[in-house]
């Protein structure tokens, strides 16, 4: 679990469904993986928290009462620009993961995940990167391969040495990951990110992806 040596992430979990709620901040409690500040059954009532309360990650569903998810994500990074919010789901949709996405959330994980993926995302969102579900992802490319579109002959000016960034960015490797594998510094695959974002005209990592996977450019 997380090292003693790291502070661990102050977070709010925001879920009309309190046994859900109340099970989950034990299994976080428990495991280590963060200190749950608060708590909020709608989108209302977790911007009313933002007044008082400083989270670094937010738990965030998305079909709730009187305020969704989305909306309660909007108003929120509003407020608190550089706060984290991970979409907790169970609608794996397409449109969803989209709409989320555009809105800022870092991360997208379903209900259905286990303990394991939880703590990779609140890790990989607080190291300053985004993390969505494998599963999610699983859906995104089989609706894709169902649409069969063509593959793109256009690798959007991409380097070859992009291309193989992009590939393991698409993979779900984080930036240390990737530098390890290609033998050069964190600080390098950090400047082709950049690139790639700017190339592709994308605003952050989980729409390049979908970018990427759209377009043909990777195959994964």
């Amino acid at each position: 679990m997380i090292s003693q040596h790291t502070r661990k992430a102050d977070l709010i979990i925001v879920d009309d469904h309190q046994i859900f709620r109340q099970g989950l901040k034990s299994i976080i409690t428990m495991e280590g993986l963060a200190t749950v500040i608060g708590e909020a059954s709608n989108g209302k009532e977790f911007i009313e928290l933002l007044s008082h309360l400083k989270p670094d990650v937010v738990l965030m569903d998305i079909n709730m009462p009187l305020m969704n998810g989305m909306e309660a994500t909007q108003k929120a990074l509003e407020i608190m620009p550089e706060l984290k919010i991970i979409a907790f789901t169970m609608y794996g949709d397409e449109d969803y993961y989209y709409r989320m996405v555009d809105l800022g959330a870092k991360g997208y994980i379903l209900k259905s995940s286990g303990i394991n993926e939880l703590e990779m995302a609140i890790q990989q969102v607080m190291s300053g990167e985004s993390y969505f579900s494998n599963e999610v992802l699983r859906k995104i490319i089989t609706n894709l391969e169902r649409k069969s579109t063509p593959k793109h002959n256009d690798n959007f000016g991409l380097t070859p040495r992009e291309l193989e960034v992009l590939e393991h960015i698409c993979n779900g490797l984080n930036n240390l990951e990737i530098a390890k594998k290609l033998d050069v510094s964190p600080m390098t695959i950090k400047c082709h990110r950049s690139n790639l974002l700017e190339k592709t005209g994308c605003k952050n990592t989980p729409s390049m992806i979908l970018f990427a996977l759209k377009n043909k450019i990777i195959d994964v």
